[in-house]
């Protein structure tokens, strides 16, 4: 289902703004709501101020009655230049301003609960008309999702009346106005409307009001549409219908307020300066507007009004057609700086999600002419089918060899990790982190003297190991020397470096034995997320100059020393991959599962995270000092110390959401332990060859379902509604054998295959009348 994201902002930029983000199911209450701030910001609506005037003056032909005199200063090709450079600083501003520190839980709670897959409709609910301006779309944290829109509205909202709609009417109702074209082309305009399929379109051209006011009473519309001159004056706005009459929009209050109760669900004012329109147009509560917030070139008006139309008339919800349009006005911002800026969509919050109204398919009854024909030989039938899937396979073998489709397999790769039955904590694990109230009484960092202090309360209960998660390149006194001899003398601790190079790089306590020393990195994708854990690294990646000399990771150090301890023997096998006892785990090859092309240097492997929202037992610092823990929790134990208050950063993204690296490093630890005592499945994958049979078989598949649907005579029924069933049920098929199959470690090619289902279903369905089942019996 698409979510809904709602910002309410109240305040002005003088004295800050108090936010409430709300996160829900459209349709339906929303499930989260958390507070947050905004603080004042004058610099940021006099960036927009700037810009605002450098786009202005260009003088380029726009939609606004009374254009402001074009550039003398030099250039236009410098004016643009200056428009760009102007739009990335405000584009800056605005984003720092969305990151400060007040507002960062609301950052964070949308990153949890809005998934980047998501159809996401964001609704700016604001009074204060300088935020309605500001650019939201270039907001960075929207540039993660694909399918997300940005709308605005006000605070105060009254839901629209109830549609009317006219029985038996299968058409969309549009007026069009065509208001004052002076200077412009409005006729390209009524082209786009008249070739739109599905809908009636009347059009008032240059009208007079008495014209234009009788329309609105005298019949029901679905969608009004304006093009021609309009500017906005003052908090309101201005349309020309001609080129002696204009007038706005409260003069017309109560004839719009008559279509509205007749079914009015969309209003587009395809002309300049549009803010001022949709403020005026608020008493109305028509549903939905989309107006255009600064003057418009005309070339630009036409083409968002074409790919708008196209997107929209096809199917797609407002929000993502207007999105698709205003993208696709890039591809003019060479000769028109920040087009993709202007559309805008200003929305009833009360108002339901629309999309283009589905019509009736005409039921004309086509009668069978039985003829007799031939019976053609079995080969003949599934000829085409195994053709197709032939070709589909081998693009997208080489389509996912060039790494076009890694990013949609790892997170389908995630989506099913997720999905996997819960597990049980590792009872084998205990963690030990310091909590906010531990950083308070201690401070950070922890001295060397409370580390020692923990180190010797945790040995009298004789843990198998203790991993040190905490950075001690220095000493932090008082306690040092104490530190060192614990660090010298205990076995039983294994402590941190990390990195590689000579720049970012973090030594290991000083005097700590190298065999006890871990590296610490995790290994993060190129979206930032913990899928591969390195478990070894050849001297070849780690500068003579680092710090960090250790080839071996402080998960595997401390996974060792426990196996060791139970009298598991540990080796490396000739293929250079670790086994412990009869447990082998392959490092990662450069196409290993969704990877392609991996720098796959040492012994990676994939991480099998435990489905479970809490790894382990977890004390704080001060449990352990004043002894509120039993002594079972530690006996025996792979005990991990480290920082969990959120103050400190050492937040990681990984499939089951952001977790602390001391929650990572468990699981790591998890992972060996369970594969090697509990025979808990890693996570394995086919070769190169196993994934290609794999993906032709449902690329068969798809051409074998269609074809036998073809054959039972159910495809005459509904061609579009058919396959669309086809699909949808070989793809959740597929989806759930790719998750039984995850359950037990292996992860399947979900993407590709979904994708050769599709292509060869769809190809089969609409070639099969040049097929050889089109002239014989199959």
């Amino acid at each position: 289902m698409a979510k809904l994201v709602v910002l309410k902002l109240d305040g002005d930029f003088k004295q800050g703004f108090r936010v409430t983000l709300e996160i829900g199911t459209e349709g339906e209450r929303p499930e989260t709501e958390i507070m947050g701030k905004l603080p004042p910001t004058t610099e940021l609506t006099q960036q927009y101020s700037g810009w605002q005037s450098i786009y202005r003056s260009l003088g380029k032909p726009t939609r606004v009655i009374k254009p402001k005199r074009a550039r003398i200063d030099g250039s236009l090709k410098k004016g643009k230049q200056e428009c760009r450079a102007h739009a990335l600083e405000l584009r800056d501003r605005l984003n720092t301003w969305l990151r400060v520190e007040s507002f960062f839980s609301i950052r964070e709670k949308w990153l949890e609960k809005v998934s980047t897959s998501d159809e996401v409709r964001v609704l700016i609910r604001a009074d204060n008309h300088q935020l309605w301006q500001l650019p939201w779309h270039q907001w960075d944290l929207l540039e993660r999702y694909s399918f997300a829109e940005i709308g605005l509205s006000t605070l105060e909202y009254e839901r629209p009346p109830r549609r009317e709609t006219a029985k038996g009417r299968d058409t969309v109702k549009i007026l069009a106005i065509l208001g004052n074209s002076e200077g412009i082309q409005v006729e390209e305009d009524r082209k786009q409307l008249e070739n739109l399929p599905g809908a009636v379109t009347t059009f008032l051209v240059e009208p007079q009001r008495q014209e234009l006011n009788d329309q609105l009473w005298e019949q029901s519309w679905d969608i009004l549409f304006f093009a021609g001159h309009s500017q906005t004056e003052g908090e309101s706005g201005r349309i020309y219908l001609n080129p002696t009459d204009s007038l706005t929009l409260d003069e017309l209050r109560y004839a719009l307020k008559k279509a509205v109760e007749g079914g009015l669900q969309l209003a587009i004012f395809n002309s300049c300066d549009g803010l001022g329109l949709a403020r005026e147009l608020k008493p109305l509560h028509i549903p939905q507007l989309i107006v255009m917030r600064e003057p418009v070139p005309d070339v630009v008006a036409q083409a968002f009004l074409k790919y708008f139309l196209h997107s929209f008339a096809r199917g797609k919800p407002l929000y993502l057609a207007v999105q698709e349009a205003r993208q696709r006005l890039q591809g003019l911002e060479d000769e028109f700086p920040c087009a993709s800026w202007l559309p805008v969509i200003c929305q009833n919050p009360a108002a339901v999600l629309l999309t283009w109204p589905e019509l009736p398919e005409a039921s004309n009854e086509i009668q069978s002419v039985r003829r007799t024909r031939p019976n053609l030989p079995l080969w003949r039938c599934f000829q085409p089918v195994f053709v197709t899937s032939l070709v589909v396979t081998s693009l997208l073998m080489g389509v996912r060899s060039l790494g076009l489709l890694q990013t949609w397999e790892l997170k389908s790769y995630d989506q099913l990790l997720r999905q996997r039955p819960s597990e049980l904590p590792d009872s084998r694990i205990l963690l030990v982190g310091a909590d906010e109230a531990d950083i308070r009484e201690y401070k950070h960092p922890l001295p060397d003297a409370v580390l020692v202090q923990l180190i010797e309360k945790l040995n009298q209960y004789q843990p198998t190991v203790i991993g040190l998660d905490i950075f001690r390149y220095q000493p932090v006194p008082p306690g040092h020397e104490s530190l060192v001899r614990q660090l010298q003398q205990n076995q039983r601790l294994v402590t941190v470096c990390f990195g590689t190079d000579t720049e970012n790089t973090v030594a290991p306590p000083p005097n700590s034995p190298v065999e006890q020393v871990g590296f610490n990195d995790l290994e993060n994708d190129k979206d930032y997320s913990v899928r591969r854990h390195l478990q070894s690294r050849t001297p070849n990646p780690i500068s003579s100059l680092s710090s960090c000399k250790t080839p071996y990771s402080f998960s595997l150090q401390l996974a060792y020393r426990y196996l060791e301890a139970k009298g598991i023997p540990v080796k490396t096998t000739p293929q250079k991959n670790w086994q412990f006892g009869r447990v082998v785990f392959k490092r990662l090859e450069s196409r290993s599962g969704g990877y392609q092309n991996l720098d796959a240097r040492g012994n990676q492997v994939l991480i099998n995270y435990r489905a479970t929202p809490q790894i382990a037992q977890r004390v704080t610092v001060k449990d352990v000092l004043t002894g509120k823990l039993e002594p079972d929790w530690v006996r025996n134990r792979v005990v991990l110390v480290g920082v969990t208050a959120a103050s400190i950063q050492d937040y990681h993204d990984t499939p089951y959401g952001r977790r602390r690296g001391l929650e990572v490093h468990a699981h790591l630890v998890s992972q060996i332990l369970s594969a090697v005592v509990d025979e808990r499945p890693l996570i394995w994958w086919l070769p190169e060859w196993g994934n290609a049979l794999w993906i032709w078989l449902w690329s068969m598949t798809g051409g074998l379902v269609i074809w036998q649907v073809r054959s039972q005579r159910v495809y005459k029924i509904s061609s579009s509604l058919c396959l669309i069933l086809v699909f949808g049920i070989s793809v959740g098929v597929l989806y759930g054998l790719c998750w039984v199959f995850l359950i037990q470690g292996g992860w399947l090619p979900f993407v590709p295959a979904a994708f050769a289902l599709l292509i060869t279903e769809g190809a089969i369905a609409i070639n099969l009348s040049n097929y050889a089942l089109r002239d014989g019996k199959c």
